[in-house]
């Protein structure tokens, strides 16, 4: 069968143009999976929620302040993170969480553990066991993180509902700067206050050591105070950022580019 000159052009045009087409399509499909395996997924995986915008970070009525390393100033949160480095990680393997000290040790030398503290400082209608003006036994609260309404009670199979998340995590830290800070200030990044809130048991243990980029509060409402938060104690203590977990952060302050440092009391 034979094909004039210009059904031939006509045909290699249409070929060129389906190329283009399946090379368009190809590439966005790229692009999908990218952002998919990066932040995207846990964007889509995560329940809608709301709840509370904020959480407390110090109560001067029984809390004394606590220094870091550097002071965190008031400043817009996406300032603070252009100044915090760029790294990669450091390796895990000799991580070990003895090299912060005591848990829970009372840092501010209020004569209350910090798990206590920081339970007294988020609850509401606060408890204390019997002769203790220190031990929390009950209270409620707005949790962060889910956007539940949460109730602890002390108890060997109640406590562990109410735990107490170190917002960037030790491990994390471990990997981004701790290694290089003395004993003294790794033990100080562990119980400062400005670095711990109350959280919901389940979320906390599906957070584990993840930073921005492999895990968000599901309440998108703490977000933005969430991240602020973990700049602020990753300047506090001289701690560096990947370019993942820094792309997420900035993904989040977008949409809250009037956030603030969190530097109460610092």
């Amino acid at each position: 069968m034979s094909i004039t000159w210009s059904a031939y052009k006509r045909a290699r045009r249409r070929s060129r143009h389906a190329w283009v087409i399946l090379a368009f399509a190809a590439t966005a499909v790229v692009s999908g999976l990218a952002w998919f395996f990066t932040t995207g997924q846990f964007g889509v995986a995560d329940p809608w929620a709301a709840g509370p915008s904020e959480a407390p970070v110090f109560d001067a009525t029984f809390m004394k302040p606590v220094k870091g390393a550097a002071p965190v100033v008031a400043e817009s949160a996406s300032m603070a993170l252009e100044r915090l480095p760029v790294k990669g990680r450091a390796p895990k393997s000799d991580y070990d969480r003895a090299a912060f000290g005591q848990a829970w040790a009372d840092m501010d030398h209020n004569g209350c553990d910090t798990r206590n503290d920081i339970l007294h400082r988020d609850l509401t209608d606060v408890e204390f066991t019997a002769g203790s003006s220190c031990k929390v036994a009950g209270g409620v609260f707005e949790e962060p993180y889910t956007g539940a309404h949460v109730t602890f009670r002390r108890g060997q199979d109640t406590s562990a509902a109410v735990q107490i998340d170190h917002v960037v995590a030790l491990a994390d830290a471990w990997q981004k700067g701790a290694q290089e800070l003395t004993a003294q200030q790794r033990q100080t990044l562990a119980n400062d206050p400005l670095n711990l809130i109350a959280a919901d048991g389940p979320a906390n243990v599906k957070k584990g050591a993840g930073d921005a980029a492999t895990w968000l509060p599901a309440n998108k409402n703490f977000r933005c105070h969430y991240i602020a938060r973990q700049i602020s104690v990753k300047t506090a203590y001289r701690l560096w950022v990947t370019a993942a977990e820094k792309d997420a952060m900035k993904r989040v302050l977008s949409g809250c580019p009037e956030q603030q440092t969190i530097y109460n009391a610092r």
